[in-house]
């Protein structure tokens, strides 16, 4: 709220850039991973130096005197660990998904986040749905069996991570949206509290996955040799860790600045760009059943988004015409006192 007010932005522009924001940084954050998990297949070491990378990146602002972190409390803690426990699962099976599937078919494999989110909704919030919702969860569940289907040789254990990685992301939003007022509404206080509470929850799984032996085994055998597998991963965790700390940034800036619902929709376009970012960077093959899936989940998004704004402006309509009793009656009384001729027999 200081930043916008500093650079003068109106709420239209603020929410616009946001947005923008967290599409390209997640965008430029998939690829990354992507790239990094080509290099060396080791995903739980990468989202725990991601997470190291974007902790001494917040500290860093405050030794340089740009932002205030706050000081680690038992009972905030306490409070945020439904937001811990679903970052560090959401972490793991997005990037586990990434490593079993194509960068195209990743948009299919998480494709059941709105039928989620409007379960979760109606479980948590007790929010019902319309009809035409229903109907948008359909269409996004027949993009997202059409998609699974039509692949021969696609990885089961990926599209399992992709459901999972769908419910995570479900209540990710609600739970970042319930999490802000732990943090007096902090978006930077959220940032820091979920990086390092999640990067102590990560440590053990490193150990416990096998992969800090692997590494382990990969730099005795750079000793003998050139090197270049060390230089990489390296290379890979600084980039994935600085692009990983923008798009939890952007992430929660964005939720906290607008809905979970606008979340949603954002991450929908990414899958887009995705897609496309797949076909001309890795060279993924679009398949016709591959494209379908896609247009009936963005479908399913798109209708969902109009049905809503639609049930939104009905209420604003309802909200705006309505009269509370006790009002109505003093302006009756007010009306029969100055025209008696216009009184009404109550009785």
């Amino acid at each position: 709220m200081a930043l916008q007010k500093n650079l003068g932005l109106s709420e239209r522009m603020a929410v616009t850039l946001t947005v923008g924001f967290y599409m390209v940084t997640a965008l430029v954050m998939v690829s990354v991973n992507k790239w990094a998990l080509n290099t060396l297949q080791l995903p739980w070491l990468l989202l725990w130096c991601q997470m190291l990378v974007a902790v001494v990146l917040l500290k860093a602002t405050e030794w340089f005197g740009l932002l205030k972190m706050p000081e680690i409390r038992s009972d905030v803690s306490k409070a945020l660990t439904p937001l811990i426990a679903i970052n560090v699962l959401g972490l793991g099976v997005n990037t586990l998904c990434l490593v079993y599937v194509d960068t195209s078919f990743y948009q299919i494999a998480r494709g059941l986040v709105l039928p989620f989110t409007v379960v979760f909704a109606y479980m948590l919030l007790g929010q019902p749905s319309s009809k035409l919702v229903l109907g948008a969860c359909f269409i996004v569940f027949c993009g997202f069996y059409t998609g699974v289907t039509s692949e021969i040789n696609v990885s089961h254990l990926g599209i399992f991570f992709g459901i999972v990685s769908s419910v995570t992301t479900s209540l990710h939003a609600i739970v970042i949206k319930k999490s802000l007022a732990v943090v007096n509404n902090s978006s930077i206080d959220l940032v820091y509290y979920n990086n390092l509470l999640s990067l102590i929850v990560t440590t053990p799984l490193v150990f416990l996955s096998g992969e800090s032996a692997q590494l382990q085994a990969q730099f005795m055998s750079d000793v003998a040799g050139s090197g270049d597998a060390l230089r990489q991963f390296f290379f890979a965790a600084l980039v994935t860790g600085i692009f990983g700390f923008l798009v939890n940034l952007a992430g929660f800036l964005q939720i906290s600045k607008t809905s979970p619902t606008t979340h949603m929709v954002s991450g929908a376009v990414r899958g887009v760009l995705q897609t496309l970012l797949g076909y001309f960077a890795f060279n993924d093959i679009i398949t016709a059943g591959r494209l379908t899936g896609i247009f009936l989940i963005l479908s399913g998004g798109a209708l969902y988004t109009w049905a809503k704004d639609k049930e939104m402006q009905a209420k604003a309509n309802n909200q705006a015409a309505y009269i509370p009793m006790t009002q109505q009656d003093v302006n009756n009384d007010d009306l029969d006192d100055d025209h008696p001729e216009k009184r009404t027999n109550k009785d």
